[in-house]
C-alpha cells in the first residue's frame, strides 16, 4: 500500500498536500483499492467554503458510491477537470494525476489535527 510521507491524512481516506496556503486533495491508495474501478466522479462545490468533514463529492465506482469529505475548512478553488473524462485516474494514480480538488485553507490550525502516514498506516492496518 502507498503511502506517501509527505502528505497528510483523514480517517475518511482522504490526503492533502500544502503549498502555501493551498491544498490539493485527493483520496487515498487505499481508498481507491477499495473502492475498486471508479467509473464517475461528481464535483459541483468550486467556488464555495466548505467546513472541516463536508462533503465536496462523490465518487462512484462499479460496486459503490462514496463521499469526499473535507481534510480542513476552506474555499474549493479548482476541480481536476481530467476526472470528468477519466474518473479512472484516480485508481492509476491518486497522489498524481486523480487528485480531485484545490482548495484555499481557511484554518490552518486544522492541518495539526490531521494524520501523519505512521498513522494512516496504522489506521488501515488496524
Amino acid at each position: 500500500m502507498n503511502i506517501p510521507s509527505n502528505l497528510k491524512y483523514t480517517k475518511d481516506h482522504e490526503w492533502i498536500l500544502v503549498d502555501g496556503d493551498v491544498a490539493t486533495i485527493g483520496v487515498t491508495d487505499f481508498a481507491q483499492s477499495q473502492l475498486g474501478d471508479i467509473v464517475f466522479v461528481e464535483i459541483e462545490t468550486e467556488g464555495e467554503m466548505l467546513e472541516k468533514e463536508e462533503v465536496f463529492g462523490t465518487i462512484e465506482a462499479v460496486k459503490t458510491v462514496s463521499d469526499a469529505f473535507m481534510p480542513v475548512a476552506g474555499e474549493v478553488v479548482e476541480v481536476n477537470s481530467i476526472l470528468a473524462d477519466q474518473p479512472d485516474s484516480i485508481n492509476k494514480d491518486p497522489y498524481g494525476a486523480g487528485w480531485m480538488i484545490k482548495v484555499k485553507v481557511a484554518n490552518p490550525a486544522e492541518l495539526d489535527e490531521l494524520l501523519t502516514a505512521e498513522q494512516y498506516a496504522a489506521l488501515i492496518n488496524a
